[in-house]
């Protein structure tokens, strides 16, 4: 759970970690070389942004470097400020009781990532048993009226923000991957960089090719050709570091790797998409003001709300016999003692 020797033990790790920080390196000395050039307000904005995402990389990269347990509490951490800024952004916070139950029920979820229980059916049980449990407790209050909407964006919140960020903490559990029999790492990095790397291809292309609106009245800005080059270039990318990472596993084969790429980035800008749509229906353009330059933690993190799970099941599924992910891992670590 601490091992935090076998931080950087793949050379991927160490590829993604060393290419992240030599690009916030060279970023932040561009915004410098380019302080004379652009206005005040242009400058601080940019150096706003970029401070967020040296604070940002920090954050994700420490826990996932310690150790499964460090990663799996700072998932946690997150699903609960993400769904603080959800609850905020719809109103959902006036329904305490409905909010105090998604809360508990992203803290089962870490719980269960990290006890582990055999073929993680607890975790996997989860999901229908806290949604029927928001529908319970939404009975009581003796309010018809709007119960539907309540329940709703209670089960939503849950879904995206506790649930599906979730599957992260579970992919700690991996202990080796591929030939190398290295861990988690190498995976929930490549995960991450991969999801956030696909928005900013996207935005790019948006600014400087993208003539046709993809969905102007969901998100504005984005346009098909930065959806498309996207798809390109990140499927690309994790079809590269995929093969790096899963060399000697039935995932490596060109097929499921160029799988596993299209699914990262489309399900990533159908995250974001996912968000917008929430945040037009509510009438906000960011949902937080916790990253100066980025909105809320939600709103950085949105691409993530629908990768984890489908990446984990795609591999589960392409490892064949070999899966589920995790499956090597020691089971019950905390309830153990509890018999059978």
């Amino acid at each position: 759970m601490f091992n935090y020797e076998q931080a950087l033990a793949h050379p991927l790790s160490v590829t993604i970690v060393v290419g992240v920080v030599a690009g916030l390196a060279v970023s932040g000395a561009c915004i410098l070389a380019l302080r004379r050039r652009i206005s005040d307000d242009v400058y601080h904005a940019a150096f706003r942004r970029w401070r967020s995402w040296c604070w940002l990389v920090g954050v994700i990269f420490l826990p996932v470097l310690a150790g499964a347990l460090p990663t799996m509490l700072a998932v946690m951490v997150l699903s609960l400020l993400c769904f603080r800024e959800y609850a905020r952004a719809t109103g959902l916070f006036r329904e305490k009781t409905i909010c105090a139950v998604v809360s508990l029920g992203i803290l089962l979820v870490a719980f269960a990532a990290v006890d582990h229980w055999q073929d993680d059916r607890l975790f996997f049980a989860l999901g229908p048993l806290v949604g029927a449990l928001i529908v319970v407790v939404s009975i009581p209050s003796d309010r018809p009226r709007g119960f539907i909407q309540r329940v709703a964006l209670g089960v939503l919140g849950f879904a995206l923000l506790g649930f599906s960020l979730g599957y992260i903490s579970n992919m700690a559990n991996v202990v080796h991957l591929g030939e190398t029999h290295t861990d988690y790492r190498p995976l929930v990095l490549l995960l991450i960089t991969a999801v956030e790397l696909n928005d900013m291809i996207a935005s790019l292309i948006n600014r400087t090719l993208g003539r046709r609106p993809f969905l102007p009245e969901t998100s504005p800005q984005k346009t098909w050709a930065g959806a498309i080059g996207a798809v390109v270039i990140t499927t690309a990318l994790v079809t590269a570091a995929g093969g790096w990472l899963f060399a000697g596993t039935p995932v490596a084969h060109p097929g499921w790797l160029v799988g596993l790429g299209l699914l990262t980035s489309v399900l990533g800008q159908l995250g974001e998409l996912t968000l917008s749509s929430i945040k037009r229906d509510v009438g906000v353009k960011d949902v937080g003001a916790t990253l100066p330059g980025h909105g809320g933690l939600l709103d950085r993190f949105d691409g993530l709300v629908l990768v984890p799970p489908a990446v984990y099941h795609y591999l589960s599924l392409a490892l064949g016999e070999a899966g589920p992910l995790g499956s090597e891992a020691p089971f019950r670590i905390l309830t153990g003692s509890w018999g059978g």
